[in-house]
């Protein structure tokens, strides 16, 4: 009996787990190339370690299923470390961290396309069409249903049509959130 109730108790655990959704992370380079093949729109998640909002942002919306399913579906989602050692190619031109110093543990240099991209804050979620154009960068931590209006709106094209105040204050008006969290 004692048998049947942990493997009873490891099957619920299993079925929980291969029933969560996770975003499926590539770097900016892979979402290029695969942008060549299949367009879809970027969303990147641009963090530092250090920073309190990044991981909340992680935890708490990039975490939430109805997030992830959507971001999956809709975009190529790249998480980009601001103050990372990596190399983007973007553009015809190659990015860097040549300050980057790896013995630091707290802040360290921002990286050449954070730099390129005017990021000034963290966490900022920048958003790219279908030929990796920025289309804006998004400051600060975003909520699950915060996040889902930029989502959709961004992936319908429906920035596009708005061109003012006014267009914008009606559009989230108008907005009906679905994203639980």
């Amino acid at each position: 009996m004692k048998n049947i109730i942990i493997l009873f108790i490891f099957t619920l655990f299993s079925i929980a787990a291969l029933s969560a959704q996770e975003i499926n992370w590539v770097s900016m380079n892979d979402a290029i190339k695969l942008q060549k093949k299949n367009p879809k729109k970027i969303m990147m998640d641009v963090y530092t370690n250090w920073c309190g909002p990044c991981k909340m942002l992680d935890k708490n919306t990039f975490q939430n299923p109805d997030v992830a399913k959507y971001v999956n579906e809709n975009f190529y989602a790249v998480k980009f470390n601001a103050e990372g050692e990596g190399e983007i190619y973007y553009k015809g031109q190659l990015f860097k961290n040549p300050q980057y110093d790896p013995a630091l543990s707290g802040r360290n240099a921002q990286h050449e396309f954070a730099s390129a991209l005017q990021i000034t804050a963290y966490p900022t979620i920048v958003f790219f069409d279908e030929e990796a154009n920025t289309i804006i960068p998004l400051k600060g931590y975003q909520s699950p249903s915060q996040l889902e209006i930029y989502l959709k709106l961004f992936q319908a094209d429906d920035h596009k049509n708005i061109t003012s105040q006014e267009q914008w204050e009606k559009y989230q008006q108008d907005f009906k959130p679905e994203f639980k969290g």
